[in-house]
């Protein structure tokens, strides 16, 4: 049987974790100021918008910040660790699992950043493909995160170290941020 329930597990992290990300790119595209006319970006706000818009009429943006998106972000990961407590059996309390849905955000958010600065160096040692959708994209979502880190540390015989830093300094944030979190929420969520 617990292989069914691991089976079941990894098809449950799967599902919410596609529509977590696409709900993270529709928060993070205005954010960038993401080129709109990239058919990606008009593919996310196409798949997004019947979930985001209804939501959208009761929270507004604030800024460029879509609090809608971000709000469905948050519940889709209390959901998602309530269905993965239920598969063991298990009730989580509503303090814990409030704790551990911010976790599981923070988490996702680190680790979203960790490939998307991977997938755009890489796309960086082809040139031919620069002008690729998806590539140019993966720029545009991790320059915010590259720009600090390049201030202060120079390219290297013209080799940019920044994305290597900026993917260290990420697993150190799952690491120091995200673990201690998820650990609190499911030490409130046994009870």
């Amino acid at each position: 049987m617990s292989y069914l329930l691991t089976a079941a597990a990894l098809l449950i992290e799967l599902a919410f974790g596609l529509v977590t990300a696409l709900f993270l790119l529709r928060l993070a595209l205005p954010l960038v100021r993401a080129n709109f006319r990239n058919p990606i970006c008009q593919t996310i706000y196409r798949l997004s918008h019947p979930v985001v818009a209804p939501v959208g009429r009761l929270l507004k943006p604030i800024g460029r910040f879509d609090l809608a998106s971000a709000v469905l972000i948050w519940l889709l990961q209390c959901l998602k660790f309530l269905l993965l407590y239920a598969l063991g059996g298990l009730l989580p309390t509503l303090p814990g699992l409030l704790v551990l849905g911010l976790a599981g955000v923070v988490e996702f958010v680190l680790v979203f950043g960790f490939w998307l600065i991977l997938i755009s160096a890489i796309f960086s040692f082809f040139p031919q493909n620069a002008y690729h959708p998806l590539a140019q994209l993966t720029k545009q979502l991790s320059e915010p995160l590259l720009r600090p880190i390049r201030r202060f540390l120079p390219s290297v015989g013209g080799f940019d170290l920044s994305p290597m830093l900026a993917m260290l300094l990420l697993v150190l944030a799952r690491i120091l941020l995200a673990a201690p979190l998820h650990d609190l929420g499911g030490h409130l969520a046994r009870g």
